[in-house]
């Protein structure tokens, strides 16, 4: 089986994390499947210097957020699963109450549904009740839900380096090493 992951990326803030997670994938032997909603689209080349053909570009293969009867909407596709980076509050919402309008909210409800990972960069601040509750409800029905909660232990000298360590513990939650990725080994002991 070839291995895939698909990855889809959301409206709230983040899109620099997702780009990474792109990139990343292609020094894999895990091919990238990416999904983008309308909010994603906006996201992109607000907070990148890219444009979203050139986002889409870094991926092994493309859906259209239309698309309902592509692979990623049918349990029997094959993947490791499903990453959405960043995840907007809004498509928490849609995927924990099974509002799959989307593509990229089908392919969510497929990873819950067969129990593959489904990991949720989950980016929002301050969050509300209905996020929290929303985020517990997804995190009961075996999403992981990964916040770009920044790590210092590993010594980042920009945002670049938070980035790429964000998106190796994302690529950790799918059993794929991320080149370089800094683990936490324990405090020295004399």
């Amino acid at each position: 089986m070839t291995k895939r992951l698909i990855v889809g990326i959301s409206g709230a803030s983040g899109a620099p994390i997702a780009v990474e997670l792109l990139r990343a994938l292609r020094d894999t032997d895990v091919e990238s499947h990416l999904i983008i909603s309308r909010g994603g689209e906006y996201t992109i080349p607000q907070e990148t210097s890219l444009s979203v053909p050139q986002v889409r570009a870094l991926a092994d293969k493309t859906y259209s957020l239309e698309d309902l009867g592509a692979g990623p909407a049918s349990g029997t596709w094959e993947s490791l699963g499903m990453a959405v980076v960043p995840c907007s509050m809004k498509t928490a919402a849609g995927i924990w109450s099974g509002y799959s309008d989307t593509l990229l909210l089908r392919a969510a409800d497929v990873a819950l549904k067969e129990r593959r990972r489904l990991v949720l960069t989950a980016r929002e601040s301050p969050l509300s009740t209905i996020h929290l509750r929303n985020l517990y409800e997804l995190s009961s029905m075996g999403a992981v839900i990964l916040p770009p909660v920044v790590s210092y232990y590993h010594h980042p000298q920009s945002p670049e380096d938070v980035t790429r360590h964000l998106v190796g513990k994302i690529l950790d939650q799918f059993g794929i090493e991320a080149p370089g990725f800094c683990r936490w080994e324990g405090l020295p002991h004399d």
